[in-house]
């Protein structure tokens, strides 16, 4: 005879799992391809087949900012998913572009060489951790939030990953001890705490009479990334490197409106707040 389920042992009782709704799959999903491609850039950098290993850098680092974005539209966030967000984003912006770069021609320096890919990559995994223990700090000021500290990773590796395109353009290859110092460069600007924009205060609602406007401007863009790679990413990595000063003089600005404003508050506040005597009974006549 069956024993019923309630009187089984615990340790030969059917295991049931929750289920879990299949939007809550789709990023995670879209993130591992983004590791696929990162491990894959590292395999084609190895086999010398460098323009295929940053494709799939580009490809990886276009991923990264699909899955978040699909996760707020669906719902579908998670803590596992941003756990998982986080450890591709170390294997696709820090150790991928240090391993290319370093076969590419760091190897030319050889423990110098190795050791600016390993600072590189390491300078990625403190710059994710520092994005995730000061995501929710509440001492922040509200500007704040449309800014990023430091450079971000994805943008780190495709910057860093411009004397590359250059030499897929047949510009002459720089020596690698300027190579070297341009690599530490952004290491150091990912771990800075220079003020970035962060593109987060940009309205993503778009005028009705713009709709064609726009659509027609990303068709473009896509077409000359695909047509032009080299040319695209060499301007784009270019340009950002330019729009940082930028940024930081932004930054300083509305800093220094928010203390003005938060100076001339302070006497206001000071003559509405009653003294503490006022709190106490009147003296009897």
């Amino acid at each position: 005879m069956q024993m019923p389920e309630s009187s089984q042992p615990p340790e030969i009782r059917r295991r049931r799992f929750r289920t879990i709704p299949i939007r809550m799959l789709v990023p995670n999903l879209i993130t591992l391809l983004a590791i696929c491609a990162g491990l894959t850039a590292i395999r084609l950098s190895t086999e010398g087949r460098m323009e295929l290993a940053v494709a799939a850098i580009v490809f990886a680092a276009v991923l990264d900012g699909v899955d978040g974005r699909i996760a707020r539209m669906i719902k579908g966030q998670s803590k596992f998913g941003a756990e998982l967000d986080s450890l591709a984003d170390f294997v696709n912006f820090g150790v991928a572009p240090g391993l290319i770069l370093y076969f590419w021609q760091l190897h030319d320096l050889n423990n110098v060489g190795w050791i600016a890919s390993m600072v590189f990559a390491i300078a990625g995994s403190l710059r994710l951790a520092r994005f995730n223990a000061t995501m929710d700090d509440p001492d922040k000021p509200a500007f704040a939030a449309n800014f990023f500290t430091g450079m971000p990773a994805p943008l780190g590796a495709i910057t860093v990953m411009l004397p590359v395109y250059l030499s897929f353009l047949d510009v002459p290859m720089p020596p690698a001890v300027i190579t070297t110092a341009y690599v530490l460069v952004i290491a150091f600007l990912m771990v800075s705490r220079l003020p970035v924009f962060s593109g987060k205060a940009v309205n993503m609602r778009v005028p009705r009479e713009l709709v064609l406007l726009i659509s027609a401007t990303v068709v473009l863009f896509v077409a000359l990334l695909i047509g032009y790679p080299w040319h695209m990413l060499s301007i784009i990595s270019i340009a950002y490197l330019v729009s940082l000063p930028f940024g930081w003089r932004s930054y300083r600005d509305q800093e220094r409106a928010l203390a003005a404003r938060t100076a001339a508050n302070e006497p206001v506040k000071a003559e509405e707040t009653p003294p503490a005597s006022d709190d106490r009974p009147m003296p009897l006549p």
